[in-house]
């Protein structure tokens, strides 16, 4: 299988572990188009664009600056380790074996709105840059425009190594990315669920903590097929055969007992 995860907008550039080596992105020639763009937004533009703080609008106007210079790699951090949201928490890259990762570099894809698609050792830099943000681009309006179908295409590269099919846990946002009429592989989405008094619904919170938890089980566990998915029983998750399909697996959650 094939994972696919989306980023995080929270970051940690902490220094890694010098052992651990650094890839280069595919994508790069791509990413230099966007960098160029980016780099001629002021400070209000992305203030708008992205709906930030004036702080953080500083922040990322100096950081598309930087990027747009060019940084040193020495400056640069694999990406498994620097994205730090509530899917990288589940995740836990940083307790994961050499052999787990050199595992993931090959079984493991992170969607990127600046980068397109990453591997885990991928070097990044520090960005913000979502990929719903209506960024208007030589392509189109949206980012979604740019990528068109180069994710899909470097996603069936992958595949020669890490075989079908795809184990999508990234968010709509994300996901929405990658042209499913261009990809050569069948795609398996997965439902995380709440079980309330009044039903089931989707926490988002849990739901991104899960997607983490199941990618790291699929890596440590070496998953390779659909059906072994279906053995995912952490944070009190539970397979639901009865409202699953082979495209859509759905998992659920008891809910702790009321104090």
């Amino acid at each position: 299988m094939l994972i696919l995860l989306s980023p995080a907008k929270n970051l940690d550039f902490e220094p890694a572990p010098q052992n651990l080596s650094k890839t280069t992105p595919r994508l790069s020639g791509e990413t230099e188009l966007l960098l160029k763009r980016t780099k001629s937004l002021s400070r209000s533009d992305l203030r708008s664009l992205m709906k930030l703080s004036e702080n953080l609008a500083d922040l990322n106007y100096e950081r598309f600056q930087a990027l747009s210079e060019g940084l040193p790699d020495s400056e640069a951090k694999q990406a498994i380790l620097a994205f730090n949201g509530d899917v990288y928490r589940g995740l836990d890259a940083g307790t994961l074996q050499d052999n787990d990762l050199n595992w993931a570099q090959t079984h493991l894809r992170l969607l990127s709105g600046l980068y397109g698609v990453l591997r885990p050792m991928d070097s990044i830099h520090p960005y913000r840059l979502e990929m719903g943000t209506r960024l208007d681009t030589d392509r189109g309006a949206t980012l979604y425009d740019f990528w068109g179908d180069r994710i899909s295409k470097q996603l069936n590269e992958d595949m020669t190594e890490a075989d079908g099919p795809i184990l999508n846990l990234a968010s709509k946002e994300y996901f929405g990315a990658v042209d499913k009429k261009a990809l050569k592989s069948s795609v398996i989405d997965v439902d995380f669920r709440e079980v309330t008094d009044k039903g089931s619904k989707i926490i988002s919170f849990y739901a991104k903590y899960a997607r983490g938890l199941m990618a790291r089980s699929a890596i440590t566990h070496r998953l390779a097929k659909p059906h072994q998915l279906e053995g995912f029983d952490l944070g009190r998750y539970a397979f639901a055969p009865a409202s699953s399909t082979p495209e859509r697996l759905l998992f659920r959650r008891k809910a702790p007992p009321a104090l």
